[in-house]
């Protein structure tokens, strides 16, 4: 091989383990990025359920009954 092929070649696997190292940090950024809104939607899911159960636990007898209600003035 010539001197010159030789060193297209190295230039060719340094740009190729640059890429590489480049997309292994992008990925690695990608799955924290993932994880942290996988918990940011457990999280909001449980506060969900939470209040999903704190509205069905509302005690219709603090509703008024709309029978037993006057109208408005203006009917």
């Amino acid at each position: 091989m010539t001197e010159k092929l030789v060193e297209q070649l190295e230039s060719r696997v340094n740009d190729l383990e640059c890429q590489l190292a480049f997309q292994e940090q992008t990925i690695e950024e990608l799955n924290e990025a993932l994880s942290q809104q996988q918990l940011l939607i457990t999280k909001m899911q449980d506060q969900m359920k939470y209040v999903v159960g704190k509205v069905k636990n509302i005690d219709g007898s603090n509703l008024a009954d709309a029978s037993e209600e006057t109208p408005p003035p203006h009917y």
